[in-house]
């Protein structure tokens, strides 16, 4: 039997168990969005998870050491194609897609055998749900500047710092964790990951309302938290390194395993959320309208095209790593643009509505989003800088501290507004 013969029995067995088991997705609907989740609701969305890697469609390409199906990228492009159209279950909203595209490649990538063999599987079965613990109050697009502190005890570490702005922390067992192994080196060599228990007495994991009344955001603070050397994830002050495979994956271009909300959008269909608007507005026969909806779609489609290319060629192992940027700064730069068409759009339907969910509402929420990409994982301007250096070879930008000890750069600090500087 030939791959592609073989491909076509996988897709119609896939496409059989899909109508038996999961429920059609609702146009415009977002699996990620889950404030309010019950424990009840969680342990749910766990056990359809594990039907669905029971069934074989969870770590589809994972190697089959760690639990997963060890097949090939052509059979998890057509379980994003076929899945496409269902309500895949993700148990933990955003929380378990970070599981799943961020945490399971760094993990795969990074971790020991031995960590390997005993996470991962847990990891597919949703028996353990994982966030990032990266951002802190004073270290954003500058991630090599965090104070989080980890010293070493015997054969311990103890933690101590914050952590800011992780997605669906309150519903999720382990962080994934940056901090500072090494004061006395520059700040980019003296970083270590950690796996750190969320329901271990010492954290407290406090949600951040957002404009819109979400959720979703959090903030970590790790009191003497205690882990053992075999919670370390990659080489002691080895942590840059680690930290920049994984940025791979969490500018959403690597190899996304497992559940995922919708799968990827079609090329033919012409925005159909601004085209749902034009109709409620009875605006379609506007020539504006029709404008902003046909420059929409064109930056859909060239996102589109841009995002599968890339993925294609960092799948393959053919392009630089840094080409992740070209999608993540894609994004910043169109989503803005397409949250302010919304608007425009909508109108009156974006200010007022009378049902939760109703088209206005996404719209007026995409608009307080609008921006998001243009700073979550990284802004623009670090996404232009990478492509130029990483990418283009032009000249790094001038750093005064890059090979200055980090305790220095700290002292230093404290006097930069003083009056003899």
């Amino acid at each position: 039997m030939s791959e592609i013969d073989g491909l076509d029995d996988y897709r119609t067995e896939m496409r059989a168990w899909l109508a038996a088991n999961l429920p059609a997705r609702v146009p415009g609907s977002s699996t990620l969005d889950v404030d309010g989740l019950t424990p009840e609701q969680l342990a749910d969305g766990r056990a359809q998870q594990k039907q669905m890697y029971d069934a074989g469609y969870v770590g589809i390409t994972v190697p089959t050491e760690y639990g997963g199906q060890g097949l090939s990228e052509a059979h998890q492009r057509v379980w994003i194609e076929e899945s496409a159209g269902y309500a895949v279950p993700l148990p933990a909203g955003v929380a378990s897609m970070v599981t799943m595209g961020v945490v399971l490649p760094t993990l795969l990538a990074n971790a020991t055998e031995e960590q390997k063999r005993a996470w991962i599987p847990r990891l597919l079965r949703a028996e353990d749900i994982w966030v990032q613990l990266l951002s802190e109050p004073a270290a954003g697009s500058d991630l090599a500047g965090i104070l989080t502190r980890a010293t070493r005890t015997g054969d311990t570490w103890v933690l101590n710092g914050t952590k800011l702005w992780s997605s669906g922390a309150t519903y999720a067992d382990y962080g994934i964790c940056l901090a500072r192994t090494d004061w006395d080196v520059p700040k980019h060599r003296g970083l270590t990951w950690f796996k750190v228990p969320l329901h271990d007495e010492r954290v407290t994991v406090r949600p951040v309302r957002q404009v819109n009344g979400s959720l979703e955001f959090c903030e970590e603070f790790l009191d003497d938290v205690v882990v053992g050397d075999d919670m370390v994830i990659g080489p002691v002050n080895g942590g840059w390194a680690v930290a920049n495979s994984m940025l791979v994956f969490e500018r959403g271009v690597g190899h996304i395993e497992g559940p995922r909300a919708g799968g990827a959008t079609s090329q033919r269909e012409l925005a159909p959320d601004l085209v749902e608007l034009a109709r409620q507005r009875g605006t379609t026969g506007n020539a504006a309208v029709r404008q902003l909806i046909a420059r929409a779609h064109a930056e859909d489609w060239a996102h589109e095209l841009l995002t599968q290319r890339v993925t294609a060629r960092l799948t393959s192992g053919s392009a630089n790593p840094a080409s992740a940027a070209l999608v993540k700064l894609s994004m910043g730069l169109r989503n803005p643009e397409r949250a302010i068409a919304a608007v425009t759009i909508a109108g009156r339907l974006a200010v007022a509505w009378r049902e939760a969910g109703s088209s206005g509402e996404r719209a007026a929420t995409g608009f307080f989003y609008g921006r998001q990409f243009a700073i979550a994982g990284g802004s623009n301007q670090i996404q232009r800088n990478v492509i130029s250096e990483r990418l283009l070879g032009l000249p790094r930008e001038p750093s005064e501290d890059k090979d200055k000890p980090f305790r220095e750069v700290l002292r230093d600090a404290q006097g930069w507004g003083s009056a003899d500087r």
